[in-house]
């Protein structure tokens, strides 16, 4: 073949290939473009709780399907919190009192839901005959060992002139608070749903409630700093899958009620029963609780920065001015 016919043919063929692999490139760039990008995955960790329930009402409800939210459920809120904290978790249900706690180890957060306030659903039980707090001086108790167990005992006995001194705190997670109870291993235990209900039924004394501390006792939603600025669409997709699961227990109590009864393990109707002690703000409740200027719940927190320095449940006043997510 002639020399000069074979180079040109040669430049013609490796400029095409190089076209080609120009082209094949940018196909390949533009298909990446195109292809769905998947949704970050975010992991909600809660213990067992009545105010956390219509979170799982949502997912029998299939509303966390396409915004690729897990639920994880753990035995203790001392279990919560310690996932949380390592970053296992997302995001995280938890009590006002325990984001403080968070606070004060500079972990940056976000509140972006009220779950709800509690009257009533967290409470103090007692064995027979003991039928008041001043009864249980000497006694047993059961307490789990996070700020929430320690608040309540904490005020019950502050509310009826008692010191820490006059009683035996053992420290019990909640989920064994049934099982001490009936073994006679306590004489009383500082808890909450479903153990409270179990426990009633066994025949023990309410001697406290959360009713004679109203407002004091609010459960929230904490999600991790950079999750939010990430992923800032999160906080509508939780948002409306709570609030689409609280309308379907409003609407449809019975299928509700029949769903939640199946994980707590008790009646239907005791599921609606224990609704009853806690309050579940509506939407604008919600938004005047941690999006108003300034956020109601500030209120909220100065009380418990209060009460938790005042008996070194914290080691200093805890400073939460970053703690709410601007409005823009």
């Amino acid at each position: 073949m002639n020399e000069k016919l074979f180079r040109g043919s040669e430049y013609i063929i490796n400029n095409y290939m190089k076209k080609s692999n120009l082209f094949f490139l940018l196909f390949i760039l533009l298909f990446l473009s195109c292809k769905p990008q998947e949704t970050p995955l975010v992991r909600i960790g809660t213990n067992i709780w009545t105010g956390y329930e219509p979170l799982y009402l949502a997912k029998s409800l299939g509303s966390f399907k396409k915004s690729n939210i897990r639920l994880i459920q753990y035995d203790s809120a001392t279990e919560v919190l310690r996932a949380f904290r390592n970053r296992v978790l997302e995001g995280a249900s938890l009590t006002l009192d325990e984001v403080l706690l968070l606070k004060q180890d500079k972990i940056p957060i976000k509140i972006i839901l009220v779950h709800d306030v509690s009257h009533g659903g967290d409470v103090i039980l007692a064995r027979p005959p003991i039928k008041s707090m001043k009864d249980l001086i000497g006694k047993k108790v059961a307490v789990e060992s996070n700020a929430l167990g320690a608040y309540v005992i904490t005020r019950a006995l502050e509310k009826n002139n008692m010191s820490p001194n006059d009683i035996k705190i053992l420290s019990i997670d909640v989920n064994a608070h049934e099982s001490a109870y009936h073994s006679q291993k306590v004489d009383a235990v500082v808890t909450f749903d479903p153990a409270r209900t179990k426990i009633l039924k066994a025949g023990a004394n309410e001697i406290f409630s959360s009713k004679e501390i109203p407002n004091e006792i609010i459960d929230v939603m904490v999600i991790h700093d950079d999750v939010v600025k990430k992923n800032p669409i999160i906080v509508n997709q939780i948002h409306d899958a709570w609030f689409e699961a609280v309308k379907y227990l409003s609407d449809h109590p019975d299928k509700a009620s029949s769903i939640l009864a199946k994980r707590q393990k008790i009646t239907p109707q005791k599921v609606l029963d224990n609704f009853k002690y806690i309050h579940i703000p509506t939407k604008e409740e919600n938004y005047n609780f941690i999006k108003r200027n300034p956020p109601l719940l500030i209120n909220n927190i100065q009380l418990l920065n209060r009460v938790l320095l005042q008996y070194k449940l914290i080691k200093s006043k805890v400073d939460t001015t970053d703690l709410f997510i601007q409005e823009k």
